[in-house]
């Protein structure tokens, strides 16, 4: 039977995170530090000190790395609180692509790459990135389009190939790279400021919410030591399994905290905002909008809160959590595009986040699987139970 209650522990630090984004971080949204790349180093640096001061940092990891060890289910309902606020994540050090990486190291990592990586990572001190995807035909949904190699050289390994759309990669201290090898996909630790990776540009995207931004890669000539192999050679692609299935499901977390606030924001103004003689939000074409919105939210939440329970039953969950990002993707975007709707003129503007959240929230339904190969695999999926059952069909 699936449980949704909710601990003390739980309820008290969402009721921390939401006074924390309200006082600290919606004051911060106009700061200038933040740029079309995301906010810079500096802000970054000046709002995680904040939440250091309210123990809200990195909340979601293990005690020995400073969090609360919390549960998948206590997750959702903290990054959900994070997420109001688009800074709120980056605040908290529980965004993308951090977050991921501090599961996936918690979960393969030596003791020694632990110390060295995950330990400065969960204590906000440096960020990372994750280097997997490729342009000019390569990796991308489909990763065993991947052509970056990796060689055996001596004890070290010489990776050469091209990455692009790499997250957070300008200012990262450390990436994870992933490049094919004759034993198949590995993974591989390495410094940013290695010889051998240079960033040839910046992307000028939609999402403009994340530091660094996103970025096109060179590797020519990079040499990783074998001590930085993360985990074991070959094993690359079932490592990415263990980091991306989480990672859906706390991508959907935080952007329902964000279509939660673009909600509100709609609300707020359909009931002040007057036209013909009433407020806006009696008029039909409006108020069923937000209803709407409402059951949407309520919706997702709740599949959320499944998704997140499964995987603390010990389950993989990557066809669910495949399931839970493909509708929150295409459910969350549709609640935000009713609020710009709601708002009008307004909503096309930067006064206030709606517009800000629209941007966002439209590439969530690209990265991390766009819905179209969701649905692809799920019907693979369908079509294999469906070819291994026996019997007549059934009138």
């Amino acid at each position: 039977m699936v449980d949704f209650s909710r601990s003390d522990r739980e309820t008290d630090l969402e009721t921390r995170t939401h006074e924390f984004i309200r006082a600290v971080i919606i004051p911060a949204e106009r700061d200038p530090r933040q740029t079309i790349h995301g906010p810079t180093s500096e802000l970054v640096h000046e709002l995680r000190v904040q939440a250091r001061k309210a123990r809200l940092l990195a909340p979601q990891v293990a005690e020995r790395w400073g969090g609360y060890g919390l549960s998948h289910r206590e997750t959702a309902t903290v990054l959900r609180a994070s997420g109001y606020s688009l800074l709120g994540p980056v605040a908290m050090n529980c965004m993308a692509p951090d977050e991921g990486n501090m599961h996936l190291l918690d979960a393969v990592a030596t003791e020694a790459q632990k110390k060295a990586y995950l330990a400065p990572l969960a204590a906000g001190e440096i960020r990372s990135a994750f280097l997997m995807t490729e342009p000019d035909g390569g990796a991308g949904s489909d990763p065993e389009m991947l052509t970056t190699t990796a060689r055996a050289v001596g004890s070290d390994w010489i990776i050469d190939g091209r990455k692009w759309l790499i997250t957070g990669a300008i200012g990262a201290r450390f990436g994870i790279v992933m490049a094919r090898t004759p034993q198949g996909a590995t993974m591989f630790l390495t410094q940013m400021d290695a010889p051998g990776i240079t960033i040839e540009r910046v992307l000028d995207t939609l999402d403009q919410a994340i530091p660094g931004g996103h970025s096109v890669i060179r590797l020519a000539g990079l040499r990783v030591p074998a001590s930085q192999v993360l985990g074991t050679v070959g094993a690359g692609f079932r490592y990415a399994q263990v980091r991306l299935a989480p990672a859906r499901l706390t991508h959907c977390m935080r952007w329902w905290g964000a279509a939660r606030r673009a909600h509100d924001i709609a609300v707020e103004y359909a009931c002040q905002r007057r036209a013909f003689g009433k407020p806006l939000i009696e008029h039909e074409g409006v108020g069923f909008m937000l209803a709407r919105n409402q059951v949407d939210l309520l919706q997702t939440q709740l599949l959320i809160d499944y998704t997140a329970w499964t995987l603390d039953q010990g389950s993989r969950a990557n066809t669910e959590s495949s399931m839970a990002k493909m509708s929150c993707a295409e459910t969350l975007f549709q609640i935000v595009d009713r609020c710009v709707q709601v708002l009008g003129g307004l909503g096309i503007t930067t006064d206030t986040q709606v517009a800000r959240i629209f941007h966002a929230i439209r590439a969530f339904r690209i990265y991390d699987g766009p819905t179209e190969v969701h649905l692809w695999s799920l019907a693979r999926r369908l079509q294999r139970q469906g070819s291994q059952a026996h019997g007549p069909l059934q009138p």
